[in-house]
């Protein structure tokens, strides 16, 4: 899915072009070897889904996309690249992007150093655009801290609860969703109820985004992942098709007898299948769609065009999924 072709409208379209740029020049520092760092990830691609999602939100009427609109979704870009610097050092990670690691490439310490460096520009661009959109920032990063320490609480734990994950999915992904579309929303000075129900919009967009990966990393192969299928069963991060999965009469206490520590690629397929067997992964189908549904009723209250097109963008996330 391209989420520029999706919202697709002219000013957008013309502002996306300059964001790579952009990206490159916010933490370039004319240090060769710090800038082949920072710029690893932003050479190998994305989706650009984040800042996308702030040009959309800051595009409307006859307006212009703005110098501030580029900077905040360059902001908020940098701290998705920073959260993949840091994630890559904690799993271990050799490939990100169809590319080697930083950490793998650089080593964990100039990984680490070098997604706070990120952190820092992001932090700094925020403040260039004013007090509001620099405390969001700021409780943005929190939320990130908070759900991967959650996450790591959690960790190879069959009692994690529902609440624990969404907890988790909440802080780490659905957050910086929110404030993707928020800032956007302030940089172009929508009204205030615009704000909200954009915000309200990116923070579901985020668990719509979450919940998809987690139903494909139990259906979808090896080869569309990139990597195992049921990865995270292995890495003791247990999704919701999984903990649903936990509570099934039939499967569930196989499912915990495998669960619990780590696992052999026989044992992580073993678990999975164990989890496709059971309404897991329907279940939580049915759960992305009911935070679809509440992605369009605030999308119902944008302007049509962009309206129309944000709710395509929540409903296509789950069109493609092979179940």
């Amino acid at each position: 899915m391209n989420p520029l072709e999706i919202l697709s409208r002219p000013s957008v379209t013309e502002a996306a072009g300059k964001l790579e740029g952009l990206l490159r020049d916010s933490v370039t520092t004319g240090e060769d070897f710090l800038d082949q760092i920072t710029t690893h990830l932003i050479a190998a691609g994305g989706k650009r889904i984040r800042p996308v999602l702030a040009l959309a939100s800051a595009s409307h009427s006859a307006r212009e996309i703005t110098q501030d609109d580029l900077l905040g979704g360059v902001s908020v870009e940098l701290v998705h690249l920073a959260s993949l610097y840091h994630d890559d050092v904690m799993d271990e990670a050799e490939i990100r992007r169809n590319v080697e690691s930083v950490n793998s490439r650089y080593g964990n310490m100039v990984a680490i150093v070098a997604g706070d460096y990120l952190l820092a520009r992001s932090a700094a661009i925020a403040a260039s655009l004013g007090t509001e959109i620099a405390s969001l920032l700021a409780n943005t990063l929190a939320s990130l801290t908070e759900g991967q320490v959650s996450e790591v609480r959690t960790a190879f734990s069959p009692e994690r609860s529902r609440d624990d994950y969404f907890s988790a999915i909440g802080g780490k992904t659905s957050s910086l969703m929110a404030t993707s579309a928020r800032i956007g929303a302030l940089t172009s000075e929508r009204p205030r109820d615009e704000v909200e129900l954009l915000t309200t919009y990116g923070y579901q967009l985020g668990n719509v985004f979450q919940l998809r990966d987690d139903i494909l990393d139990m259906v979808a192969t090896d080869g569309q992942l990139g990597k195992p299928a049921g990865q995270d069963l292995a890495e003791g991060i247990y999704t919701l098709p999984a903990l649903i999965a936990l509570e099934d009469a039939t499967h569930g206490a196989q499912l915990r007898d495998l669960l619990g520590s780590a696992l052999s690629d026989e044992e992580r397929e073993q678990a999975r299948q164990l989890v496709v067997a059971t309404d897991g992964v329907h279940e939580t189908f049915a759960v992305a769609r009911s935070y679809v549904a509440i992605c369009n009723e605030a999308a119902g209250g944008l302007e049509p065009e962009l309206g129309a097109g944000l709710s395509a963008l929540a409903s296509g996330l789950l069109e493609d999924l092979p179940i």
